[in-house]
């Protein structure tokens, strides 16, 4: 990918596309405003960067699921105004996506200077990949720069279509997080240790398989072990537990026993509970069965001793996923320990996905890993080893300025 070192990008405008798809809440004065900045602060350093440089940008995010429509309690004005609180400068908000209005402002631009689209998603071109609407953003812009890692698997007119028809470069972001998850499976420090909890066995097929061959140990926790555990003739109670999950379960675990595939860890213990409220009465399990009537909510203090260990001494750990239903002590105990393991050990720290970082911040740790993904699907996808079409159409865009 071309660097943003690449683009003679002064006193041009520069096309922007960041993923402020921030949470919003509704304030005391009843305006809608920022609740997390995460995001958007995860931007600054290629904005800042281009602006150092005498660029002129035009920033373009989308917000929310509008489906091509126009919906008011999606307008991206609460984000530039805590953009402009955090930059110290104005960054008008364009009154359409790549319309006159939006063409007028960024005509008006001098060196530096930041604005920001409308939603861009309340453009039905746009997950299309409609060719009209991305060379209508196209238009805007000398150059086009995606800093937006969080949508690269989107093949969208603002992620895919507009690199195909300006020069561009990948911003400081995304270039950090392809090189760190792509190296994450290609060379890493050995061990390396992937902990893969949530849910649903089949939405992490694919990456528990790329583990399977790349990795040297695989910890799973979260509601996602209940089906390993049930394949191996546990019972599970009333944990969530599909028969199509089962059956995924049981395939991986096939797939284990060949040789050369990485270790595969289950727990050995649980905490279970009747039900998922505070102050419920929760137990240990001496061993993996699930009573009837009860669900299992978190990994037990056995099995915290073993993959602690594990990650203490890993050359390389990447999570995704809690190990239990962390929001709701004390079933909180397993995803804390191993949160604390990641953040304490010595080897490269690689953390994916929203509960993941969402752990992270609830314990206090989110400053103590090496790398917090900002990606979710994008995460998971590079990790899988699938070519992410937003990174793709970088390396296939125009080569010199219109």
């Amino acid at each position: 990918m071309r660097s943003i070192d690449e683009l003679p990008v002064e006193g041009r405008r520069v096309l922007v596309r960041v993923d402020f798809n921030v949470p919003l809440e509704t304030g005391e004065d009843g305006e809608p405003r920022v609740e997390d900045d995460t995001r958007i602060l995860a931007s600054l350093e290629t904005i800042e960067e281009l602006r150092a440089a005498g660029a002129r940008l035009i920033l373009v995010s989308h917000l929310g699921r509008p489906k091509g429509k126009v919906d008011p309690s999606l307008s991206l004005a609460p984000v530039a105004r805590e953009l402009s609180r955090i930059l110290g400068v104005e960054v008008p908000l364009a009154p359409d996506v790549a319309g006159t209005g939006a063409q007028r402002l960024a005509e008006g631009l001098d060196d530096g200077d930041v604005m920001l689209l409308e939603n861009v998603r309340f453009e039905p071109g746009e997950e299309a990949d409609d060719p009209h609407f991305a060379a209508a953003l196209a238009a805007l812009a000398d150059f086009y720069v995606n800093d937006a890692f969080g949508t690269a698997h989107r093949a969208h007119a603002s992620t895919a279509g507009v690199a195909r028809l300006l020069p561009s470069a990948a911003g400081r972001l995304l270039e950090r997080e392809v090189r760190t998850l792509t190296g994450l499976v290609e060379n890493p420090a050995r061990p390396l240790v992937a902990i893969v909890g949530g849910a649903k066995v089949h939405d992490k097929i694919a990456v528990l398989e790329r583990f399977l061959q790349a990795a040297d140990t695989i910890l799973i926790g979260g509601a996602m072990c209940f089906p390993f555990l049930a394949a191996q003739g546990h019972s599970v109670g009333d944990s969530l537990c599909s028969e199509d999950d089962t059956s995924h379960a049981a395939t991986l675990l096939a797939r284990a026993e060949s040789p050369g595939s990485a270790a595969l860890e289950l727990p050995e213990d649980l905490v279970v509970a009747a039900c998922l409220e505070p102050g419920v009465q929760a137990h240990t399990t001496d061993g993996v069965d699930v009573p009837p009537g009860m669900t299992g909510l978190d990994i037990g203090p056995r099995t915290v001793a073993r993959y602690t260990e594990r990650i203490a001494a890993a050359g390389t750990i990447f999570w995704n996923g809690p190990m239990g239903a962390f929001e709701v002590p004390p079933f909180d105990a397993g995803t804390r320990a191993v949160a604390a393991a990641v953040a304490d050990a010595p080897g490269l720290t690689v953390v994916g996905g929203g509960d993941s970082a969402a752990a992270l911040a609830r314990f206090g740790l989110q400053g103590r890993v090496d790398h917090l993904s900002t990606g979710g699907g994008a995460t998971l996808k590079l990790v899988e080893g699938v070519e992410l079409p937003g990174v793709a159409a970088l390396e296939q865009s125009a080569v010199s300025a219109p």
